[in-house]
Order: C-alpha cells, then sequence, then structure tokens
C-alpha cells in the first residue's frame, strides 16, 4: 500500500472513530470545523476519546465485552501502518503492554481465557478439534458463571453451530466445548444478534464476541480487520450501555505469530506470546497503559472481578486487570 493511500486510510478511520467524541466533548473543536479539515498534530486525544469520561474506579460496570481476533503479536498491531484504528485505541484508551496468549494452537487459549484451565487440561483441545464427547470440558466456564451470557459469531450460520461453514470457525466459539452448560441454542447466536441487544439495552452480563476468519486476521490482512474493529467499536461506545456508564469492552488476540514456544503464560521473550489487549471503558484514563505480567487468566480474573463472581482454575493466581484501567471489582 502507497503511503498516500496508508494516510489516507487512518484519517478515514480516525473520521469514523471522531463520531465517539460526541459522546462527550464533540469531534472538530470550533464549531463549523470538520475532523477532514484538520491536520493529525491538532487531533486531540480527548476529542477522540470514549474512555476517561467518568473518575477512575467510579462505576460498576453490568456489562462486560470480549472480542477476541487470531494470530497476531503485538507488534503486528500497535503501531503498524496497517492497524491505524487499534493503535489510535490503544493510544485513548487501555492498552496492556506485557500481555501474553497462554500457548499455541487456537483452541487451548480460547478454553484457558473462559475457564481457567492449564497444563495437561489444554491437551484435548490442541488439535483444534470440533466439540464432540472426546472435545469438550465438564469444566465451570465464565459462561456457566455469568448471570447471563451471550456469544455472537460472525458468519454463523444458524444458532449453536458446531461446525465449520465458510468463514465461521467453530474453534473460535468456546461456548460449544462446555459440556455442562446449558441455553446454546438460545445464546450462542449470529454476530446479527448483538444489533438489536445494543439497540434495546438488552446485553447479558457476559458477552464474546467472534469476528469472521477475515475480518479476524485469520485469513485476510490486518488492515481488513482494522476496519471492522472501527465499525464495531464504534457502535458499541455508541450504544445506551456504554453511554450510562455500564459497558466496559476487552479486545485481544488468542494468540501470537512466529514463536516456538507453548508455554506463554509468562513467556516474555518469544515475540510468539506477546500480543495486544485493550482495555475501553468510560473509567479507563485516556492513553493508560500498563507495563504488568498479564495473559489471559488475567483477563478471566478481571470479568470475574468486575461481575462479582468467584475465580475458576489458574484465574484464581492471575494478576488482576481492574486496578491498573481504572475498573471497579465488585464484592462478593
Amino acid at each position: 500500500m502507497a503511503a498516500s493511500a496508508q494516510l489516507g486510510r487512518a484519517f478515514s478511520l480516525v473520521a469514523l472513530f471522531c463520531s465517539v467524541a460526541a459522546l462527550t466533548t464533540g469531534c472538530g473543536g470550533e464549531s463549523g470545523t470538520t475532523t477532514s479539515a484538520r491536520t493529525s498534530s491538532s487531533i486531540t486525544t480527548a476529542q477522540l476519546s470514549p474512555c476517561g469520561r467518568i473518575s477512575p474506579g467510579s462505576s460498576s460496570y453490568d456489562h462486560v465485552i470480549w472480542i477476541w481476533m487470531e494470530n497476531k503479536s503485538y507488534d503486528q498491531i500497535i503501531g503498524s501502518s496497517s492497524a491505524p484504528f487499534q493503535t489510535s485505541l490503544a493510544a485513548r484508551c487501555g492498552l496492556a503492554t506485557n500481555y501474553h496468549n497462554i500457548t499455541h494452537p487456537s483452541l487451548p487459549n480460547y478454553i484457558a481465557a473462559t475457564s481457567g484451565l492449564g497444563g495437561q487440561d489444554l491437551q484435548p483441545f490442541h488439535t483444534d478439534c470440533n466439540p464432540s464427547p472426546s472435545c469438550s470440558t465438564r469444566a465451570e466456564s465464565i459462561f456457566d458463571q455469568a448471570p447471563s451470557w451471550r456469544a455472537y459469531n460472525e458468519s454463523m450460520p444458524t444458532n449453536c453451530a458446531r461446525e465449520d461453514s465458510g468463514s465461521y470457525a467453530v474453534r473460535h466459539n468456546p461456548p460449544l466445548y462446555d459440556s455442562s452448560l446449558t441455553g446454546c441454542e438460545q445464546d450462542d447466536l449470529p454476530l446479527t444478534a448483538l444489533t438489536k441487544d445494543l439497540e434495546n439495552d438488552s446485553l447479558p452480563a457476559f458477552s464474546f464476541v467472534t469476528p469472521n476468519l477475515c475480518h479476524d486476521v485469520h485469513d485476510c490482512p490486518v488492515s481488513t480487520g482494522d476496519d471492522w474493529l472501527a465499525a464495531e467499536v464504534t457502535r458499541l461506545v455508541e450504544s445506551p450501555a456504554y453511554r450510562a456508564g455500564r459497558l466496559v469492552l476487552f479486545i485481544t488476540y488468542d494468540e501470537g505469530e512466529g514463536g516456538t514456544s507453548n508455554d506463554c503464560a509468562t513467556n516474555q521473550t518469544d515475540v510468539g506470546c506477546h500480543i495486544a489487549a485493550m482495555v475501553v471503558s468510560p473509567s479507563t484514563p485516556a492513553g493508560r497503559r500498563s507495563d504488568e505480567l498479564l495473559n489471559h487468566y488475567s483477563l478471566l480474573r478481571t470479568t470475574e472481578d468486575l461481575l462479582g463472581l468467584g475465580h475458576l482454575g489458574e484465574a484464581a493466581t492471575a494478576t488482576s486487570m481492574a486496578n491498573a484501567f481504572g475498573l471497579r471489582a465488585r464484592r462478593r
């Protein structure tokens, strides 16, 4: 992509995200001035950020949403010319700079993050298998714990689909591997259902959002996923729940790329273990960064803390992200 095209794309994404600023300060500075007429140096963090609207720790969150992307290491996203939206979002909200996946390949990371399972308990999932009696777990998961849950899966052909279909990958749909879970047909839905839940302010306590194999950048360029995230994040932060200070969003990647280690949770040297994790909430100070050693178990613990739940498996000893990013934990 030519430099001029990259710059044009970056500004178009900034213009899209600028609509978020209307939640707080408005966009464009002086009355009548548009973003397209401004230079990037004159666009301030406050004008573009959906974060830092309220004091850190001042809100209890009723809704937690995870969006998981695929197979890219930290440096392939943060600061990349192919990911101007994510780089901008990280600069204007919260970014964990020392965040790690658990292992490779995809599926055991999804299982670890939602159930707290580790070590040998993850072995059945290392083939990225479809849900089956031999590729499932009866261990409690965040879907069991949460007062209510939904998984929203882009390109999934029917509710609770247990086989791959087109650009829908069942291995990226973790509730289907929880064999003790009920409510799959009602709560494991195509992504289109999210629109109605946002508009009706009827989100569950916990939501897992899975892009299709193109938009999660598994099969398509980073720029494609970046464009998709720009649109999705904008509609999330413009929702009634976010405007009311009741919604927090986490965006991360299942695993990094190019490394050799399968023991990633605390590995700070293997590039394939280091991934981006962004925190978007009204009480997360704009530009907040944390260099604490964090991983998918930290994400699970943080979600449990925010919703007032007990800690599953490895999440019990993981470092919470709540304090670092201005989030209030509920008392159990």
